[in-house]
């Protein structure tokens, strides 16, 4: 992660680590159902081949996604007893992620990051993630193409079954 990732986590509520009791209007979120303290596990520049697009060339050929993640989770437990039971399993999430790679049905590199936050949440105990999908060299004058989304455990229903609604960007601008 690079100082940048670091400043813009410490200006994220859910990851502030002072949940302090100052929200203003401009920081409505509901935080009280988080962590006071969150560590973040990363995995960067995690490449795999999975076929994604919209293009009928893209279709059924396997191409190369680059992907990198930020996984929040409280105060890791490994930090004081040194056991991998007590954290995030870097190779359980990389193996998950093939076997996703390798079996998903969507088109769209946002439903593929979208899936990889829901599967990091419901299966890996993340209370927040940043999910970074990039497509590197889909043209030749543009070194990748891609989406980053961020996600927390409160987004997503009780039963996990997907986010309850998004938003069209076109949503709105036009009256009725």
């Amino acid at each position: 992660m690079d100082r940048i990732d670091t400043v813009r986590l410490a200006a994220f509520p859910s990851i502030n680590s002072d949940n302090s009791a100052d929200n203003s209007a401009d920081n409505s979120a509901d935080t009280s159902a988080l962590p006071e303290r969150m560590d973040i596990v990363f995995i960067e520049n995690f490449t795999g081949q999975t076929v994604i697009g919209i293009d009928s060339s893209e279709l059924h050929v396997p191409q190369p996604v680059r992907m990198n993640l930020a996984i929040g989770v409280p105060a890791i437990r490994a930090c004081t007893t040194d056991r991998i039971e007590d954290t995030v399993n870097y190779a359980a999430v990389r193996n998950a992620l093939l076997a996703l790679f390798a079996s998903h049905r969507v088109r769209l590199l946002e439903a593929l990051a979208e899936t990889v936050a829901q599967l990091l949440i419901a299966d890996f105990g993340a209370h927040w993630v940043r999910v970074s999908l990039a497509k590197p060299a889909k043209f030749d004058d543009v070194a990748a193409v891609g989406v980053q989304i961020e996600r927390r455990r409160g987004d997503l229903p009780a039963n996990g079954a997907g986010l309850v609604s998004y938003a069209s960007l076109g949503e709105g601008l036009v009256p009725n």
